[in-house]
Formats: structure tokens, C-alpha cells, sequence
């Protein structure tokens, strides 16, 4: 059976409505948001675009989240219009969207987007969101050239209100729950996929949505792989084995991110112990220097332990996320992740600090971590599972 869902009375409250809404505060912030883009980039219409789960602008604008086709037309002081497939989502969708007049889109709703932005008097028209070529193509027949204002939308992105923050830390207690059922439910004998039906069990009844599971699993004796794989395999886990996840659960469009790492029927081994002291030694000394200002090159600095320890990474080392995945993404000193952005942290931002510390033969690896909350004076931790090197029996 999971385990309790353990959320404050506020947050149990957003968790057990049917289908939890933002505030109609929240809604107008993000519209006004959108206006000052369109007015910076002289646009006089915007089309938010959705195309096969791909993109969380039109969730964002609407509360719908796109699944086939959603294209919603936002211009300041027009009604809102979202075209939708298919017609069986036509209802859900009406239902969900927010302050969005919904049509179907027959098949043809680029076509019809078109026509209404014609209506309109639409002369110079803004893109946010995913969508294809030929349909890029046809609306530049009639508009001229699309202003891409996806950079914008990740910007817009970058620092969370309280009330998303909220979300993601539903969404984060859900992720907990993954790990607390491999904590509980796991054994040798199991496959991948096995490990990944433990964790949707442990938040599939408290409204949790899969996002990721990966797993990789390997033996500490003879390793072979060094970072989470994205695809399960039907492998065995078998005692002497060293498991290393990355989770995570999604409360509606909002996301968790845990990573913990396991050794199964066994303690760890020198070299594992070193690699996993080593990464939550870069988590700490990470998080030490997380605060609202704080200079990209700080953090790199701060996770040279894994360096000094005779170690790299594989995977990322932190990264924007919630919306997205999103800047900063950074690397380390011996595995940059391209040139560093220029920016600096902002209280509101969520960033998951994941340190993969692997062997320089890329034959070893563990990861840890977490996402986490950028607040004026540090960071604040969204979840609550503790926090160290677990075994399973």
C-alpha cells in the first residue's frame, strides 16, 4: 500500500479538489505578462501552440494542458480563442480552460486559427510553443514572418509565483512517495520495470502523473554504466547491485525531482561510498552558495569537490525545471555544459541540483539530489524524503 500523502492543510486543500484552479489573480498575472512580451516584440497577436504533449505554454495561459492540437489565439482586449483536438477532448477542455473560449478544431485547426487571426486584422503575429513546419509555413503565407517568442516564454518561466510553488510542492511530495515505495517495496529478483511499477503505484492514488523513472542499476563489483538510463530494461537487480534513480511525479502540469541511490543486499563498496560521499558533499556545497544573486561561476566553483575527489559527472549538474528544463544549465569544471549563461539565480526560481559523480572511465556512477526552492537569503528544500545512501533486501 503507499505511503501517506503528507501535505499542510493549505496544500491538502489545492490537492483534493476535483480539478484544482489558480486564482483568477494568478490567471490576470500571467495574461499580463504575455501583453508586455507582445508589446516589447510589436506583436498585435499571439498564437500559444500545443502540439502531442509537446510544450506547457497553453497550460499556462489556459489551464488546459495540450494533448493532440490546442492553438490559442491572445491579443489585449480580444476574447481568447483555443482551437482543440480531438472532439472528444472538446468537452474536458471547455471544462478546464480558464477565461478561453474553446472550438474544435475539425481537423483542420490551424486553418481555422488562420482564419479567425484574419478576422482579427492580425498584421504581425507572435509564436510561443511547439509547431510544425508546413503549419509555420501556412501562416506565413497570410501573416509574413512569425516572431519566435519561445525565449521570451522561458523567461517568463524562470521565477515561480507562490501559487505554482504551491503546485510543485504538491508535486514534489508525490515524487517523495516513489522512493519511500522503493524504500519499502523493492527486492532482489525485481526488473526495471518492475521498480518502475513501485513507484506509479506509490502516487497513481493520489492523482500523481509519471513524468520520469530512470534507473540505472549495475554491479558495484564489475560496473558497467554510470548515469540513470531513460528507457527501463527487463534486467534483474541482483544483490551486490548499486541502483541510482531520477523521479519524477507531476501534480497536473507541475513537477517534483528526486534522486536518490540504492545498493541492493550489500554495503557499498570503497569506491562506491567514495562516489556517493563525494556527491553529497557537491549537493551541500552547491546548495551553500544558492541564493537570490548568485553568480554561475559560484556554483561551478563550489562543485569542484567532485574534482578534487578524482571524479567528473555525466549528467547535468543543476538545472532550471518546473514549465520546462529550463537555464541554468550548468556542467562542472571537467564536464561544462556550454558556455556559461549569463545570469545570475532569483529568489522564485526552482532548480534541481542532481550531482552524477562517475569515474573518469565512465564505467562507475552514482547520483543524488533534488529540486529545490532559490530564496533571497539560500535555498529552500521541497521535499522531504531524507536524505543518504539506502539498501534494499
Amino acid at each position: 500500500m503507499p505511503g501517506p500523502l503528507n501535505l499542510d492543510a493549505r496544500l491538502a486543500a489545492i490537492h483534493a479538489a476535483e480539478y484544482p484552479r489558480f486564482s483568477d489573480a494568478e490567471m490576470a498575472r500571467r495574461r499580463s505578462a504575455l501583453a508586455r512580451v507582445m508589446e516589447e516584440a510589436e506583436v498585435d497577436h499571439l498564437l500559444m501552440c500545443g502540439e502531442q504533449r509537446a510544450g506547457t505554454g497553453v497550460a499556462w495561459l489556459t489551464s488546459w494542458p495540450a494533448t493532440v492540437e490546442a492553438y490559442a489565439i491572445v491579443a489585449p482586449r480580444e476574447p481568447q480563442v483555443m482551437y482543440v483536438e480531438w472532439y472528444n477532448h472538446w468537452p474536458l477542455a471547455r471544462r478546464l480552460a480558464r477565461d478561453t473560449e474553446v472550438r474544435w478544431g475539425e481537423h483542420r485547426g490551424i486553418d481555422k486559427a488562420i482564419a479567425d487571426l484574419k478576422a482579427r486584422g492580425a498584421k504581425r503575429v507572435g509564436l510561443m510553443g511547439a509547431l510544425g513546419l508546413s503549419k509555420c509555413r501556412k501562416l506565413e503565407a497570410v501573416f509574413g514572418a512569425l516572431v519566435d517568442l519561445n525565449r521570451e516564454y522561458v523567461r517568463l518561466r524562470l521565477v515561480k509565483s507562490r501559487e505554482e510553488i504551491d503546485w510543485m510542492r504538491i508535486a514534489a511530495a508525490l515524487t517523495d512517495l516513489a522512493i519511500e515505495g522503493l524504500r519499502r517495496d523493492a527486492r532482489p529478483g525485481m526488473t526495471e520495470h518492475e521498480l518502475g511499477a513501485i513507484c506509479e503505484a506509490a502516487y497513481h492514488p493520489y492523482g500523481g502523473v509519471t513524468y520520469i523513472h530512470f534507473f540505472l542499476a549495475t554491479p558495484m563489483a564489475n560496473p558497467e554504466y554510470c548515469v540513470p538510463r531513460q528507457f527501463a530494461s527487463s534486467r534483474k537487480v541482483r544483490p551486490g547491485d548499486v541502483i541510482a534513480t531520477e523521479i519524477t511525479a507531476q501534480f497536473f502540469d507541475y513537477p517534483g525531482q528526486i534522486l536518490r541511490t540504492f545498493t541492493v543486499a550489500a554495503e557499498p563498496t570503497p569506491l562506491f561510498r567514495k562516489l556517493h560521499d563525494t556527491a553529497e558533499a557537491a549537493f551541500d556545497a552547491v546548495t551553500r552558495v544558492i541564493r537570490h544573486g548568485a553568480r554561475m561561476q559560484e556554483i561551478i566553483d563550489a562543485a569542484r569537490v567532485i574534482e578534487d575527489a578524482g571524479f567528473t559527472v555525466y549528467d547535468d549538474l543543476m538545472h532550471g525545471f518546473g514549465g520546462g528544463y529550463f537555464p541554468p544549465v550548468l556542467g562542472s569544471r571537467s564536464r561544462p555544459a556550454g558556455p556559461l549563461p549569463e545570469m545570475t539565480l532569483e529568489a522564485g526560481m526552482t532548480c534541481v541540483v542532481q550531482p552524477n559523480v562517475i569515474t573518469p572511465d565512465q564505467k562507475a556512477g552514482v547520483q543524488v539530489g533534488e529540486l529545490v526552492l532559490v530564496t533571497e537569503t539560500g535555498f529552500e528544500r521541497l521535499h522531504r524524503v531524507e536524505r543518504g545512501l539506502f539498501r534494499i533486501e
